[in-house]
């Protein structure tokens, strides 16, 4: 691997461009734009405010950048830097903006959730959306970027509307079956909305694009329920994880349970691998060397180096327990993802904060664990194949792939403590970012394949 020097960042707000030329970065109220391969400035933007959230449009033509404090929204154009739009909400607020799947139209949602505000930037014109509902994923889009499912709360009941994408208007309008929706998300082929209870109710509900309930999963009550969800790239397969500790996996034709994976203190399954990383101090060494020690190596002498040792079975795992009278306990499945081939899934269990869980789907059974010295970040998979980068807060950065695992010490002076990490689109590259700063990590040839 190789690691691109250290620039500049505020709010973890660095993001790849969709076609992967350019890497877009915010420093305060400067956005700047750099080639994603030499990382050489393109294009410097300077915004009214500091920047809370930046997007990049479907076509990478296009870069949204959104001051919540100020209720305004700048969007800046590659192809012609003079070029600019200001969109101010003025004493209605602003909470969250978004581009549409066609890159030419901005969904402003105001404070309070009272409207969805759709400014189009070919014709100037406007368009709103009533009674948004202040949930946590109220708001999705089709893959083919043709329809938008919008969660609403009218006269104290939950309901969902689907709007075309190309004029805005509503195609279907129907009532949930939900006491507090929570969250909606379209299967990545289209067909099927899948919509969720808020923790206090166990209920999961599908959809079908004209409105009508296909199948209605509750796998237990009176407890606290769903905590993060995800669709296989497929559609094949719903995960579902829970504070009960567990994934279940839901399959497209009858919508029931076809696989329930559990996460224990203890790995007990015999066909698992478990990978501990461990650290060693290259300081014990130095007493062998020359005092002083050459300046090359005396940086390196207080830094730590790590690996994976694969532990016997049964291997227990640390986890922790969960403040009872606090809201949003830290407990249950709360981070779900699949592979690209959809092969694996990745799954992280809030009571052991240290481990990452890989299942293989196609066996339904649990491939590998990773338990990490500090706990879990990030982890992303790559989109090319399956391969699995993770971060933990430290300078570190680690890939598993179904070869085995590796941790690879960034080689760069100061304090860089990675929080987020995402691919290129290519699979060939990793932006790693910290509270103050990012870098690329560059992926040998022979390692990307």
């Amino acid at each position: 691997m190789n690691f691109s020097e250290l620039f500049k960042l505020s709010g973890l707000l660095g993001r790849f461009s969709p076609d992967g030329k350019c890497l877009a970065s915010c420093v305060q109220y400067r956005l700047v734009v750099r080639d994603a391969s030499s990382l050489q400035i393109l294009q410097l933007y300077t915004c009214l405010d500091q920047i809370q959230h930046i997007e990049w449009s479907s076509d990478s033509l296009f870069i949204l950048c959104a001051m919540y404090r100020r209720g305004i929204v700048q969007v800046w154009s590659l192809e012609q830097p003079g070029w600019h739009c200001k969109i101010d909400e003025g004493s209605a607020g602003l909470v969250a903006a978004r581009w549409s799947p066609d890159g030419r139209h901005i969904l402003n949602t105001t404070e309070f959730h009272l409207r969805i505000t759709v400014w189009s930037l070919c014709t100037k014109s406007v368009s709103y959306i009533k009674y948004p509902k202040a949930c946590q994923q109220g708001l999705a889009f089709s893959r083919d970027g043709r329809y938008a499912a919008v969660a609403e709360r009218r006269d104290c009941r939950d309901c969902v509307s689907i709007f075309v994408c190309s004029d805005w208007q509503l195609l279907r309008h129907f009532d949930t079956e939900t006491q507090d929706l929570a969250g909606i998300e379209w299967a990545p082929n289209g067909c099927v909305l899948a919509a969720w209870d808020a923790c206090l109710e166990y209920k999961m509900l599908l959809y079908s694009l004209d409105g009508r309930l296909l199948s209605t999963y509750r796998a237990y009550e009176w407890s606290l329920g769903i905590k993060a969800v995800a669709w296989s790239p497929s559609s094949q397969f719903l995960a579902i994880g829970s504070y009960d500790e567990k994934v279940r996996l839901l399959n497209h034709i009858t919508w029931k349970r076809v696989a329930e994976f559990q996460h224990p203190a203890a790995v007990l399954s015999t066909k698992a691998v478990v990978y501990k990383e461990v650290e060693k101090s290259p300081a014990a060494e130095a007493e062998r060397l020359p005092l002083p020690p050459p300046r090359a190596l005396a940086s390196s002498l207080f830094s730590t180096h790590s690996k994976y040792d694969i532990c016997p079975l049964p291997a227990s795992l640390h986890s922790v327990k969960p403040v009872a009278d606090r809201a949003n306990p830290k407990m249950g499945v709360g981070m779900l993802a699949f592979s690209p081939d959809n092969c694996f899934l990745a799954s992280k269990n809030d009571n052991i904060p240290h481990a990452v869980w890989i299942w293989d789907i196609q066996k339904l059974k649990l491939l590998a664990v990773l338990e990490q010295l500090c706990p879990i970040q990030c982890f992303q998979w790559d989109p090319c194949q399956p391969r699995l980068a993770l971060c933990t807060g430290n300078s570190k950065v680690y890939l598993w792939s179904p070869a085995g695992c590796v941790a690879v010490q960034v080689p760069l002076e100061g304090d860089f403590q990675i929080l987020s990490l995402s691919w290129h689109c290519s699979g060939d590259s990793l932006l790693l970012l910290s509270k103050e700063s990012f870098c690329v990590c560059y992926l040998a040839r022979e390692e990307v394949q």
